[in-house]
C-alpha cells in the first residue's frame, strides 16, 4: 500500500534538509497521541545509522527500528527494520520552490504483517497516516518558519 503526502514551506531547501536529518526533529513533530519515548538515534542522522523509539499507542508501547539511507540534498529514506508492519519504507523528498519555498513530498510505502495482533495495529497506525502527516505538516511549519501562533490556529 502506498501513502503519500505534500506540503510547502516558506524556507530553502537546505534548512529543511538539515531539520529532517536531526533525530530531535522527529519527536517535534509527532502528534502527542503517538507518545515517544526511550529514542536512540545519533544527534544527526546520515547514510546507515540506525535509530530505535518506542511510540505509545494508549496503554501499548509499540518498539520501531529502523535504518537511514539514500541521503542527499533532496532526500532521504527511512526503512523499518523491526517493528509493527511487515514492511515501511518513507521517502522523504524536498523540492526547491520559486520565493525560497521547498515542497516536502511524503511517501510512504507498507504491508501489513499478517498477524493476529500485529496485523490490526499495524491496519489502526496505517489509517491514522492522514492525521499524522496534516499534524507533521503543520509542526514543520511552525517549527521552520518560526510562526508565533499556537498550533491550534495554524491552517
Amino acid at each position: 500500500m502506498i501513502f503519500q503526502n505534500n506540503f510547502t514551506v516558506t524556507a530553502p531547501i537546505e534548512e529543511v534538509n538539515a531539520f529532517h536529518r536531526s533525530s530531535s526533529s522527529l519527536k517535534a513533530i509527532t502528534p502527542p497521541f503517538f507518545f515517544m519515548s526511550n529514542i536512540q538515534a545519533p544527534d544527526h542522522l546520515a547514510d546507515g545509522n540506525e535509530m530505535a523509539f518506542t511510540l505509545w499507542l494508549g496503554p501499548l508501547p509499540v518498539r520501531w527500528n529502523a535504518r537511514v539511507e539514500n541521503f542527499s540534498p533532496t532526500g532521504f529514506d527511512d526503512i523499518q527494520t523491526g517493528g509493527p508492519f511487515e514492511t515501511w519504507k518513507h521517502a522523504h523528498r524536498f523540492e526547491a520552490l520559486a520565493k525560497n519555498n521547498t515542497r516536502v513530498l511524503d511517501q510512504v510505502e507498507y504491508s501489513l504483517r499478517r498477524h493476529w495482533f500485529w496485523g490490526p495495529i499495524g491496519l489502526i497506525m496505517a489509517l491514522g497516516l492522514p492525521v499524522l502527516f496534516w499534524y507533521r505538516a503543520r509542526r514543520t511549519r511552525s517549527i521552520i518558519e518560526g510562526d508565533s501562533r499556537s498550533d491550534s490556529d495554524l491552517a
